[in-house]
């Protein structure tokens, strides 16, 4: 690979609890944030008034106006590992559809198309920890560059174009949905009212500095929800076998009714890298077609296909969507119906 006069940037694609690493590589995009405030410049004074500090400002600004097209960049996961090899494409954009990723939002972006994928290890320190977007100076990385063989036809892939965001949905839509769907009125009636409580303390919990416990999520968030969606507490066990929410389709309560797992993490942790513990709860309970992973906030539904569970829905309480297309999936309406215990996978 020539990387002679060229620029060459580290990127990190999250950390070890949240790696949003795929979808970089799947929309040929690095990401950088919070995006919340808007497009740089425009952005820069919020994010100052909220408090975020100048190497934060420094690093979008970096971002944005210093990344050039046809530059290096190297996707980094911590200080070792690196996923992705690429050159910028284009210019500096801020786009909503990546408002949610795993509850950060990351809506500064650029196009990068990806040269080379996959795990390059490194045994020494050769990445820098720290901001998001640093120049890349380790001479270690730069002689494994070097090295590189990329096929002419990686040269002058096209890159995908990019999704709109999901459109914003209304509860009453979301009600008249879950009708249609043959949900029952009386249920409907009960989630709206639970609803509107539960986004008053989705946001209370969002705007408070102290983040609840697993315990306190579980009981204040997710199990209204539940119960509103028609579980009853006879079927809707809490710690049953270290799964911290256990949904049965009839009872006694054992593995071969088991008809939903739902794995709860604290507020700011990533909820769908708590997949794989999910699906390991799930394990050789063949009636559990279903998981759902979140923090009270966030909410990813997975469905089992063959031996596998694949994302389906995903939504967020302070962000009511349709759809979320940078994850192919369904959003919240749907969700919502494939929580319900009258759900059978089709």
């Amino acid at each position: 690979m020539n990387i002679e006069n060229k620029k060459i940037w580290q990127q990190a694609s999250g950390d070890t609890d949240r790696n949003y690493s795929k979808i970089c590589l799947k929309w040929d995009v690095i990401l950088n944030g919070p995006g919340y405030a808007g497009k740089y410049p425009d952005c820069n004074d919020i994010l100052k008034k909220h408090g975020w500090t100048s190497r934060k400002r420094t690093d979008i600004r970096r971002f944005a106006e210093q990344m050039n097209e046809g530059d290096i960049v190297i996707l980094r996961l911590g200080t070792k590992k690196i996923l992705g090899v690429g050159e910028i494409v284009g210019e500096y954009e801020w786009l909503e559809c990546f408002g949610d990723i795993d509850g950060w939002d990351l809506q500064h972006v650029r196009r990068v198309r990806w040269l080379w994928t996959g795990i390059k290890y490194f045994e020494t320190y050769a990445l820098k920890q720290g901001d998001t977007t640093q120049e890349m100076t380790s001479d270690v990385v730069k002689a494994w560059l070097k090295e590189l063989d990329i096929p002419i036809e990686k040269l002058n892939r096209k890159i995908p174009e990019l999704p709109q965001a999901g459109k914003t949905i209304t509860q009453n839509q979301i009600a008249e949905y879950l009708f249609a769907q043959g949900v029952s009125s009386n249920s409907i009636e009960i989630l709206t009212r639970e609803f509107e409580e539960l986004r008053r303390i989705a946001k209370w919990y969002l705007n408070s500095k102290e983040a609840p416990s697993e315990f306190e999520t579980i009981t204040y968030l997710i199990v209204p929800i539940l119960r509103a969606l028609g579980w009853t507490p006879q079927k809707m066990a809490i710690e049953w076998n270290k799964v911290d929410i256990a949904l049965f389709d009839q009872l006694p309560r054992k593995d071969n009714n088991l008809s939903i797992v739902v794995e709860a993490k604290k507020k700011g942790n990533s909820c769908l890298s708590a997949k794989g513990q999910a699906q390991g709860y799930a394990e050789g309970k063949s009636n559990c077609q279903r998981l759902i992973v979140t923090d009270g906030l966030r909410y990813g539904i997975y469905i089992k296909n063959d031996n596998e569970y694949v994302l389906k829905a995903y939504f967020n309480l302070n962000d009511l969507r349709e759809s979320y297309p940078i994850y192919e999936c369904s959003g919240i309406k749907e969700a919502l119906r494939i929580i319900t215990p009258e759900w059978r996978n089709e």
